[in-house]
């Protein structure tokens, strides 16, 4: 979905970030700004502000800062185009989409419509458990054997789906309405032969677990059997609002508990994340009966740097561990942690804690495998590491993993480990698995875009190699300069013409990108880093552009001031090595151009000039 610039720019200076923030953090009038208990850490007193003037937040103890769409994205969980939408919505605003013909835009209103509808039913039934739960006393004691109290049950707004075949036309009279098979709460049996249409409830004599999305709405269900029936577990089917690959049963509950305890714990059932939360793990989410997916870990990564893995000991928890660390790696970074836990085969996390204590249970997840140990444990499985065949086995299995992970320090210590292990030095192994480090892009559905970028710009495979690489490059003081540019755009108003056709003619990818940036600057002025990286989206320097900003991370209690100093001095040292290149040039042109020995002379005092005035000191 291509948003506009121009359409984000007009929302931001429409959105008032306190009746944002304020849907979420308690706010009090302070000065100027608006003060509260910050969202993002847990802490007793105020040191979260929000600022109606400058449109921004900022906390000052554990340095979260941003706009109003930072805040929904950092906060809430949800993704770029969803904090876009939310707000627009809220506004009054329709937001405009640059590759949508209008016939797409009418399909996409009345998908949204459609949406809208099925959450208001599923709303609705949920209510309707609800009820039933407070009814039945059989499904009330249920909940008690299990340990669960009063107020966990309807923190998690658990019901009952009553016995019989349709129970739900006591809360929806229009029993025929399709509206209740497209949310998955109704079974459509179509007639076969001169069998009768059979219409009926999905869910009937169980515990219902409504599953709510990110920003609270129902979206489906599980239910669970009230005694050992089979199956013990179903779900609602996929439907519109519902994709088991995208969502996480407890999420929503647990968003600001992951925040105050500094991790998520991820398990295999709705029962585990309930009976953790009462028992002191608020902070348990778990994956729908599937697998772990790329999304799950992703919409996680939004809420915390740190994942925690339970599982059972059994065969089936080892192969879903290493599902999940096969998703995980790519996420993988030098600020990110993720362990595996496993416990004994008779013991689910619930059942666990009540035989052995909370205490107990919290020294597991502080011993929990690293990732780190778990990749060289995988990829030596059934390998004999006492023979040269069985060490080359393991680099076979751990080469595609070890190529999986974002480059940093930590893959570099994670080569170090498999060298020790296989009886081989981390350089061999690097020029052993070299040829796997640069990667072209690859031809597919996104290809067309990448080669249009190419005619555009006239650029050749060499530099789609470059900016899609997976091994970064040394840091130059040109990937500083764009880093700074990409965090803080109104730096940009600083730079003095020179320094904009320096940083311009740079060779690519560099040159292109601040042509870029000015380009953007030019058209729509500063802009937030959160907007710029989606008018990147697709684009042939999308890659290239969040590698500086990961490979250069900003430190954010470093003050405006001190980063303009910094910029400064590196452009000043850009300009001593520009104008010693133009020194040379002139030199050699002297000799038949005496006019270029004047040029010689006036690039040398400037060059002395700069480097009076502690232009090296930034180098």
């Amino acid at each position: 979905m291509a948003i506009p610039q121009s359409f984000i720019q007009e929302l931001l200076s429409r959105v008032d970030v306190v009746d944002v923030v304020g849907r979420y953090v308690q706010l009090k009038k302070g000065g100027a700004n608006f003060m509260g208990l910050c969202p993002f850490h847990g802490e007793k007193s105020p040191s979260f502000s929000v600022s109606p003037t400058k449109q921004f937040f900022h906390c000052f103890g554990c340095g979260k800062n941003g706009n109003a769409i930072t805040f929904l994205i950092e906060h809430a969980g949800m993704s770029f185009v969803e904090a876009i939408n939310d707000l627009s919505q809220q506004y009054g605003l329709l937001v405009p989409n640059e590759d949508r013909n209008p016939d797409s835009v009418v399909r996409a209103a009345e998908q949204k419509q459609k949406k809208a509808t099925l959450n208001e039913v599923l709303n609705k039934a949920c209510d309707g458990y609800k009820y039933e739960l407070k009814r039945s006393e059989r499904a009330k004691n249920y909940l008690k054997s299990r340990g669960l109290s009063g107020e966990v049950a309807k923190q998690f707004s658990l019901g009952y789906a009553p016995e019989g075949w349709r129970s739900l036309a006591s809360i929806f009279p229009e029993y025929d309405n399709p509206l209740l098979v497209e949310s998955g709460l109704v079974i459509h049996q179509v007639p076969d032969n001169d069998s009768e249409e059979k219409r009926y409830d999905r869910f009937r004599d169980r515990v219902i677990f409504p599953i709510r999305n990110v920003k609270g709405e129902c979206i489906g269900f599980g239910g669970r059997v009230l005694n050992d029936e089979k199956p013990k577990y179903i779900n609602s089917p996929e439907t519109n609002v519902f994709s088991k690959g995208q969502e996480l049963y407890g999420l929503f509950e647990a968003r600001s508990a992951i925040r105050v305890h500094g991790f998520a714990l991820i398990t295999e059932g709705y029962m585990d994340v309930v009976a953790l939360s009462q028992l002191g793990y608020p902070n348990t989410v778990a994956t729908l009966g599937t697998a772990c997916t790329t999304e799950h870990i992703q919409k996680l990564f939004r809420f915390t740097d740190s994942i925690v893995f339970s599982f059972d000991g059994d065969a089936a928890g080892q192969k879903a561990a290493q599902k999940a660390l096969e998703v995980t790696l790519a996420f993988a970074t030098d600020t990110r942690t993720a362990k595996f836990l496993f416990l004994p085969s008779e013991h689910d996390p619930d059942s666990f804690i009540r035989a052995h204590g909370t205490g107990t249970f919290g020294r597991l997840i502080n011993d929990a495998t690293p990732l780190s140990k778990f990749l060289l444990h995988i990829a030596s499985q059934g390998c004999d590491l006492n023979t040269a065949e069985g060490r080359a086995r393991t680099a076979s299995h751990a080469k595609p993993m070890w190529l999986s992970l974002p480059h940093g320090t930590l893959k570099l210590q994670i080569l170090e480990e498999i060298g020790q292990m296989i009886h081989l030095t981390a350089g061999e192994l690097t020029k052993l698995w070299s040829t796997d480090q640069i990667k072209t892009i690859p031809f597919g559905s996104r290809n067309y875009d990448i080669i249009k970028e190419q005619k555009k710009y006239n650029l050749g495979k060499k530099f789609t190699q470059h900016v899609s690489r997976t091994k970064a490059l040394p840091t130059t003081r040109a990937d500083h300069v764009a880093r700074i540019l990409l965090r803080d755009m109104t730096e940009f108003t600083t730079l003095s013409n020179e320094d904009q056709h320096m940083l311009c003619s740079l060779p690519e990818p560099h040159g292109l990108l601040f042509a870029w940036l000015e380009s953007q600057m030019l058209e729509y002025g500063a802009q937030p880093w959160v907007v710029l990286r989606e008018g990147l989206r697709k684009h042939i320097l999308e890659n290239f552009a969040l590698e500086v900003i990961s490979n250069n991370p900003l430190n954010p209690l470093i003050d405006k001031e001190s980063s303009s100093v910094e910029l400064r001095g590196l452009l000043n040292r850009m300009l001593v090595e520009d104008l010693k290149l133009q020194e040379t040039k002139f030199i050699e042109a002297a000799k038949n151009d005496p006019n270029a020995l004047l040029r010689y002379k006036e690039v040398l005092s400037k060059r002395i000039f700069l480097e009076k005035t502690g232009a090296t000191e930034s180098s």
